[in-house]
């Protein structure tokens, strides 16, 4: 499974992307407001500083101006995935660009049906929104495992791209599931690391190491 780190931030992206744990990083306006720069500017460095695609989001709402947008978007680096709402305006948009040969992450979604739509328009990503639908008290996980399954019955080539992860169990149930992509903040990636007996066993051997007065360097 890709991991996409859900930020704005160069300072965390960087440091992520050192272990290898950066395929790619999803951004929208939300983010974009948080790390106080400009949306093309803050974009243009993150797509320096990662190989994989950078998803960056349209404000327009009508197809025409989505359109404009994303082709504005796209310029910025090769690796620009330009992010569109699942509407059937965010549909066309979604058509016409990828048909210009431009990744494009259709977000926003939270049915089936919606991710049938956007594969049908040839969305390089469809972004299912896990966290989201959680807090309506409606199974995140069910909506990954349902597309996973229409597409999987079509042949359909649109990534599935888990998002509004919000725990490291939501990383693991679609990793189990078969989500192509996962994006999370990167608070959350680094709590994949975790575990108390990791914990516990390192504290043991560094107390058996001092005993033992073992150097290595």
């Amino acid at each position: 499974m890709k991991f996409f780190v859900d930020t704005a931030e160069i300072d965390a992206i960087a440091e992520l992307n050192d272990t290898g744990m950066v395929d790619g990083v999803t951004t929208n306006p939300s983010l974009i407001l948080k790390s106080g720069r400009d949306i093309l500017e803050v974009t243009k460095e993150i797509c320096d500083l990662v190989d994989g695609p950078v998803s960056a989001e349209v404000v327009a709402t009508d197809a025409d101006d989505m359109i404009a947008e994303g082709r504005k978007l796209a310029e910025i680096a090769e690796n620009i995935a330009v992010k569109l709402p699942l509407t059937w305006d965010g549909l066309k948009a979604c058509k016409t660009l990828t048909g210009e040969g431009k990744m494009v992450n259709v977000t926003l979604c939270f049915s089936a049906n919606q991710a049938l739509l956007a594969a049908k328009a040839g969305a390089s990503f469809i972004s299912p929104f896990i966290g989201r639908l959680d807090d309506m008290s409606i199974d995140g996980l069910e909506l990954i495992e349902d597309i996973r399954t229409i597409y999987d019955n079509y042949e359909f080539t649109t990534e599935i791209l888990a998002a509004s992860i919000r725990s490291v169990n939501h990383v693991q149930d679609c990793a189990k599931i078969g989500a192509d992509v996962m994006t999370a903040p990167p608070d959350v990636i680094k709590k994949l690391a975790g575990h108390p007996l990791t914990d516990k066993g390192l504290d043991q051997f560094l107390k058996d190491a001092a005993k033992a007065d073992i150097k290595i360097v």
